[in-house]
Order: structure tokens, then sequence, then C-alpha cells
């Protein structure tokens, strides 16, 4: 009689594989940058007279404390364009990019809280979210081209939240393990 022998032990290959590698990527990619997109106005204007916005947060060292320190500063409401006290911003997305750009998680803002995005699970949904958030940004180009600036700003704003979905696929893994954590909801 032959017993067949079943190895519950991986291969160091595909150890190596799946979680040494990755990790050491994921390394190479530090620190984090953090960014704020939202509508910058002057105090007493309509918000239609505001313009688009990047404002630089921060660096951290993981995706953890990179997110942590996000949500503090959205929270607090402390995220500011520059040194002009009558300039203000209206935040809109928090975006976490390693330091090639690579988009690690973002979030929506809403009611001075952090709505981390779900990331997308493949290559074909994201040719899917990219086509979608394409055809928002051309009709934003047209609004744009007819003078409604507030509609185009809306249109870019919602491409925007559809990008949010667009992280890198060496990150995917990551923000999905994150956003399972009870402390990331």
């Amino acid at each position: 009689m032959t017993i067949a022998r079943q190895s519950r032990v991986a291969p160091i290959g595909a150890i190596l594989a799946r979680h040494v590698l990755p990790t050491l990527q994921r390394a190479q990619k530090l620190p984090l940058r953090i960014s704020c997109i939202g509508t910058a106005y002057y105090e007493g204007m309509d918000d239609a007279d505001g313009f688009d916005q990047i404002v630089a947060i921060g660096e951290c060292p993981s995706p953890e404390d990179a997110m942590s320190l996000a949500s503090r500063r959205v929270a607090a409401g402390d995220i500011r364009v520059g040194t002009d006290e009558m300039l203000r911003l209206r935040p809109r997305i928090i975006v976490i990019q390693d330091s090639d750009q690579g988009l690690v998680i973002a979030g929506m803002i809403r009611a001075g809280i952090v709505l981390w995005q779900q990331p997308v699970a493949s290559d074909a949904e994201a040719r899917r979210v990219v086509t979608e958030a394409s055809k928002l940004r051309g009709a934003a180009f047209t609004a744009s081209g007819r003078g409604e600036h507030a509609s185009a700003r809306e249109h870019r704003y919602r491409a925007s939240q559809l990008e949010a979905r667009l992280v890198d696929a060496l990150w995917r893994e990551t923000a999905a393990e994150l956003l399972r954590m009870p402390l990331a909801a």
C-alpha cells in the first residue's frame, strides 16, 4: 500500500515570490507622500470662483502612519493652501503615493472624515474605471469650453473619485488589508 504524502509546507520559492519580494519592493518605494486635493477660494467669494489645488501634507514611513496622519489633519481641519489667511481650501480627496508616484490608497473627505476607497481588484476592473473616468474628464473639458466652470469642476471631482480606486498593483493587497482592519474604517 502506498501512502500519498501531502505537504502543508509551501516551497521556499513560493514564499519568497509571494511575501518577501513584494515586501522588499514596497520598502524601496518609501517614504509615502500624503496630499490633499481640494477647491481653493478666497473668503467671501462664491465657490464657483474657486480653483483646484493640491496641498502637500507630509511624508510617512508606512501606509498605516500615512492614513493616520491624513485622518488627523482632516479631522482637525488644519489643511491650508499657504500663508494667505483669506485663502481657504475645501478638501475633497486625500491621496497617499509612494516615492515613484504610485497610488497606495486614497479617500474621499466627507464631514471631516476620510472615507478610504476600496482598490480595484484586477487589471480588467482598472481598465473599466479608467474608461469611465476618461469620459467624465471629457465632459469636464466640454463644460469648461462652454464656460461652465462649476460643472467642469464637478465632473473632474467625480473622475477623481473613480481614479481613487486605481491603486498601483504592488499596493492593492496592502490597501485591501488596511481597509479590513477596524481602525481604518
